[in-house]
């Protein structure tokens, strides 16, 4: 579990009252949201952003801006509701079209001519009033969902979106899991997530820089979930994922080069067998371990 550091600092504030002493409570790595977005050049991207939030305002009757056993109750329960495991679409890109029939599809037109199609339940997309995903847009949408359920008394929201430090390759990887109950069941969400492989005992930086070039910006996908491969007028291969779970109906086709394929489902624990197999397969009489990451601070172990 992360540890969560807080205390109060306070500032100076102009306020049209004049100058004023403003209280600010901060809660720093307060959660991590992990969630995929559409971007003109990458396509589909995975990505997880770790959460750090600053509170200003007038004391409650306790002597308290917000009370921290209330800041993972209410803060980080809107951060994941609003952004978490879903994927967020800018609505002022000119490369995304919707269909007024079909409020839950779209289509998202790359820089390259390829698209993607995406239909899936409505709370499964966080639909972004800006032409691109960046943190300072995510960021004010949700210190706009914030204002609505803070206390009077909390008058300014800050919140800060940053990537971890990674020491080493990392990949972006986006999937979706549709035997999960909870809401990695949605079929485009992801993670940024570095990953460490060892090879009799030590650390092999190549086959890590390998696989991170390898699942750059990658869909991974479970081959069962094909309902269609087909070939556009312009030669371009595409893959149709479909499923049916929990939440709803859930379909994605992506261009092919953008895939990578596995014969199970795409859990992390089943993601860091498959490179360990693959590790093994190259290097037979060699010791492999692998340690993949699904975004930050978790992830499993595979040893061959």
């Amino acid at each position: 579990m992360q540890r969560i550091f807080a205390r109060i600092r306070w500032s100076i504030k102009y306020t049209s009252t004049g100058l004023s002493l403003m209280n600010h409570l901060f809660v720093d790595n307060l959660t991590v949201i992990d969630f995929a977005y559409l971007d003109a050049s990458r396509g589909l991207v995975g990505e997880s952003w770790i959460v750090d939030v600053v509170l200003g305002g007038e004391l409650d009757d306790q002597g308290m801006v917000f009370d921290f056993s209330n800041v993972k109750r209410t803060i980080k329960r809107v951060i994941d509701e609003r952004v978490d495991h879903r994927l967020v679409v800018p609505t002022g890109y000119s490369g995304l079209s919707r269909d007024a029939d079909q409020p839950d599809a779209f289509r998202w037109q790359l820089k390259n001519g390829h698209y993607i199609d995406h239909h899936s339940p409505q709370e499964a997309v966080v639909w972004l009033e800006a032409d691109r995903v960046v943190p300072s847009a995510v960021a004010t949408l949700l210190q706009q969902e914030l204002h609505s359920v803070l206390p009077a008394n909390v008058i300014d929201i800050d919140i800060n979106l940053r990537e971890e430090v990674i020491e080493g390759p990392y990949y972006h990887y986006v999937h979706g899991l549709k035997k999960h109950l909870g809401n990695c069941q949605r079929i485009a969400h992801g993670h940024r997530s570095p990953i460490r492989i060892d090879r009799n005992n030590h650390r092999d930086h190549a086959l890590e820089q390998a696989w991170a070039e390898r699942w750059k910006d990658i869909y991974v996908g479970s081959e069962e979930d094909i309902t269609t491969r087909f070939v556009d007028t312009n030669g371009v291969g595409y893959i149709r994922f479909d499923y049916e779970a929990n939440q709803g109906e859930f379909s994605l086709t992506l261009p092919e080069e953008r895939v990578y394929l596995l014969n199970t489902d795409t859990t992390v624990e089943l993601i860091a067998a498959h490179i360990a197999d693959q590790c093994k397969a190259e290097w037979p009489n060699d010791a492999i371990r692998v340690k993949a990451y699904e975004g930050v601070g978790k992830g499993a172990i595979s040893i061959r």
